[in-house]
């Protein structure tokens, strides 16, 4: 078995590796030479294992840039990961991973994630699980306390169509975004691509924006989802600008009442619309947590670099990583500089994994102390200022 980069030339049996696999029904016949040509231009960072120069197995590593505590870091998003199924259980992504894994260290990224078909078998590459959002599903009735509240009538709402401009949206994307980890970075194209419809009402995919005196405060994605009994209004995704423009897309929300059964809308995680609901009974609200997502920090260094730390900070924390050997390392943390140090015995001792959660604020220092590859020896009360529960918006599949 060969495990080497991913060239033009195979991208076609990529593509081919990957429909197998994740049981795609489209059209992939053998490309003419116009075709061949497309795919080979290709420039996404693929690893593939090899037989008898078969592709066998593949890993995509796909380029993102992700806000961490209003920062924007180099990360990479795995993908298409294959393996066709008379090769499984020969070791070959796990090969593809152990080179794959100190590349993205080499090449400057920060972190990476992905979504996983098995919490267990990516920890083993270094991956821990990051619960990032919620989802709630209720009566659009549930939300008739948001109609008519004052200043909804000055908000105009206005819904896209397709080959429509995107920069309003984004614009507000970017605005809720910054203020959440692990969002992305996004483009005008990529902002269109969680938008786009090919047939608006064959695929009922709607976006609408809201404006107070003709400037963006919020936008509102769903798709319309057909069940027998009753239709369901499923949002893909919404950001606001603030307490008026949050409140004006669950009075939007609340109109649909004579349309759909029922609404799921997904919360970024450290928003629990059960908190803050105006409704006189939560219990009429179902709540699910989502945790197929997980993070591995690729260089720990910079990390501890970019998260926000108090003005006073200073502690010392030691890591391993059974992939990167440069993040096997005792730093010193300061408000300002992040410096290896020689210290036997660090304030917090740690695997990668750990350190992924706590990082990003997917939890906190009461949770990692009940893992068993964390161990606080001292700073205690440090730890704690550092290592806060934050909001975590997960906004791009890979």
């Amino acid at each position: 078995m060969t495990i080497r980069k991913i060239e033009s030339k195979d991208h076609f049996e990529a593509e081919k590796l990957a429909a197998f696999c994740f049981h795609q029904r489209i059209e992939l016949s053998e490309p003419d030479s116009q075709k061949i040509q497309e795919y080979e231009k290709d420039k996404r960072d693929g690893w593939g294992a090899f037989e008898d120069n078969t592709l066998i197995a593949q890993i995509i590593n796909n380029p993102f840039e992700f806000y961490l505590d209003g920062k924007n870091v180099k990360a990479g998003g795995i993908g298409a990961v294959s393996t066709l199924p008379e090769y499984r259980d020969s070791g070959a992504i796990r090969q593809i991973f152990e080179r794959l894994i100190p590349q993205t260290y080499t090449n400057g990224e920060v972190i990476s994630a992905l979504y996983p078909f098995n919490h267990k078998f990516y920890r083993k590459f270094g991956y821990e699980v990051i619960p990032f959002r919620n989802e709630y599903k209720f009566s659009p009735s549930v939300l008739k306390d948001y109609q008519n509240i004052p200043g909804s009538r000055e908000i105009k709402i206005k819904r896209w169509k397709k080959d429509d401009d995107v920069s309003a949206f984004l614009e507000v994307y970017e605005t809720f975004a910054k203020k959440m980890n692990l969002s992305a970075r996004r483009t005008p194209d990529i902002m269109e691509n969680h938008m786009k419809y090919e047939k608006e009402f064959i695929d009922r995919k709607f976006s609408y924006l809201f404006l107070m005196e003709n400037k963006p405060i919020a936008y509102l994605i769903f798709t319309d989802v057909y069940n027998a009994e009753a239709a369901e209004l499923k949002v893909d995704e919404c950001a606001w600008t603030d307490r008026k423009s949050f409140y004006a897309i669950l009075n939007f929300l609340s109109l649909f009442s004579a349309d759909y059964g029922s609404i799921t809308l997904p919360l970024p995680k450290g928003i629990d619309l059960l908190k803050i609901i105006r409704s006189p009974d939560a219990y009429n609200i179902e709540k699910r947590s989502c945790q197929h997502f997980m993070l591995r920090v690729i260089n720990v260094q910079k990390l501890l670099e970019t998260i926000k730390k108090p003005a006073d900070c200073d502690f010392t924390i030691r890591i391993e990583d059974e992939l990167i050997k440069e993040n096997n390392l005792t730093l010193r943390v300061k408000a300002n500089e992040v410096i290896p140090v020689t210290e036997e015995k660090a304030d917090i001792e740690l695997n990668i994994r750990a350190l992924a959660q706590l990082a990003s604020g997917c939890s906190n220092i009461d949770e990692a102390l009940l893992r068993d590859d964390v161990e606080i020896n001292s700073n205690e009360d440090m730890l704690r200022k550092v290592f806060t529960e934050k909001m975590i918006f997960v906004s791009e599949s890979f």
